[in-house]
């Protein structure tokens, strides 16, 4: 049995951030019931590449879920989630601050009819504050959370990491909420509130960022690939691509200083400890790049490996699906999607060793579980048949 198999959760959310909070734990065994529009359903269906009219992403981020198509704007649809989350163990929502308020749907209300419900409420800043109202995407978080100044090449324009960081970094940390809500449920017996935002998730993986400028007054500036402050740990060009080696711990220092001839670095005695080697990190760099830029990728990971230095070479997609690591630890899951065709997609993040997470259905169609998920909740035949004549549900 799958360790979360005994939860329900509602996703109201769409996109990213609540979407992939919801598929984690679906990936868990969750029984999660998403709630999308009847016309289009979630927009991510219709985000990036596209195969057969459905984005290849909308299959990856809703696998293990069911759909129920229900308009939400209408307040007989209002109903209809107000009714679902009276048997949910965890909503999952990632509207504008007021929006289930608008709807009759704020906490208050809900608890009243289920009290152990949790409600993970994630938004760009959270839902108190003066910023509460403003409207936050993951790139707005990333770069008031404090990651985008610090993304790029000193004195260039800031640049995006390549994927919607924020969200994530958000829907992780919802997961942590809920894991906490959960464990005050079994011991009160009451739900509670998990309230994310996306700015507060990216700054709390910042490092030192605040107290070094509160207590140092220094303000982290942009590093390029570097480590700023661990040295070595850097970039390095090779004749046919690029390399990334982290000698910044004191033996690993030495092997590395070995495996590339630069004995006199060393023995240096002021290079002996990070803090030393941190004030000459150009010099150590150089010494680096001189040596990797006569060489192969291939040939400095194979020299690195055998002097036990921590080393790798840049991934692509194409890499990354052709790496025997990825495959050995079932990191390449193929699957079949609802059009019939075959897909390839990440497997499941972390590995538990007896309850292992599973891809145990596919992502829906748009209202491929209606009738089914409403049916359960005490909705009989004539409602249902009223329902969907008023467009309300598909």
């Amino acid at each position: 049995m799958l360790p979360l198999s005994d939860l329900k959760v509602l996703e109201m959310g769409q996109l990213i951030a609540g979407p992939f909070c919801a598929k984690t734990l679906a990936d868990f065994g969750a029984q999660v019931i998403k709630l999308e529009p009847p016309e289009g359903g979630d927009p991510l269906r219709n985000w990036r590449v596209m195969r057969n009219d459905v984005s290849l992403w909308w299959h990856v981020q809703s696998r293990n879920k069911q759909s129920v198509a229900v308009d939400l704007r209408q307040p007989e649809g209002q109903a209809v989630a107000r009714q679902l989350a009276t048997h949910a163990d965890i909503l999952i929502e990632n509207f504008s601050p007021g929006t289930l308020e608008k709807w009759g749907m704020d906490y208050e209300s809900l608890s009243k009819d289920n009290p152990g419900l949790i409600m993970v409420r994630i938004s760009g800043f959270g839902q108190t504050g003066p910023y509460r109202k403003n409207p936050g995407f993951g790139v707005i978080g990333e770069a008031m959370g404090g990651l985008r100044y610090l993304s790029g090449e000193p004195g260039r324009k800031p640049v995006r990491v390549g994927i919607s960081i924020g969200d994530t970094l958000a829907a992780l940390h919802a997961v942590v909420g809920i894991f906490a809500a959960l464990e005050a449920r079994r011991k009160t017996g009451k739900g509670q509130v998990v309230d994310v935002a996306l700015s507060e998730s990216v700054f709390n993986v910042m490092e030192s960022l605040l107290p070094e400028y509160c207590q140092a007054g220094i303000v982290r500036e942009p590093a390029g690939s570097a480590l700023p402050g661990i040295t070595p740990s850097n970039a390095y060009s090779c004749v046919d691509g690029l390399v990334l080696i982290a000698g910044n711990g004191d033996g690993i220092y030495r092997r590395l200083m070995e495996a590339i001839g630069r004995e006199d670095l060393r023995d240096d005695p002021d290079l002996a400890n990070n803090a030393g080697r941190a004030k000459q990190a150009d010099r150590i760099d150089g010494a680096i790049g001189e040596f990797t830029a006569k060489r192969t990728v291939e040939d400095v990971i194979a020299l690195l490996e055998t002097a036990r230095v921590p080393v790798g070479r840049v991934y692509t997609a194409k890499d990354i699906a052709e790496d025997p690591q990825y495959q050995a630890r079932e990191m390449l899951i193929q699957t079949t999607a609802y059009d019939g065709e075959p897909l390839t997609q990440p497997g499941i993040v972390p590995k538990l060793s007896a309850t292992p997470g599973q891809i145990v259905s596919r992502a829906p169609m748009i209202g491929e579980h209606t009738d089914q998920v409403l049916k359960g909740a005490g909705f009989d035949e004539a409602r249902l048949a009223e329902l969907r004549q008023k467009g309300i549900i598909k």
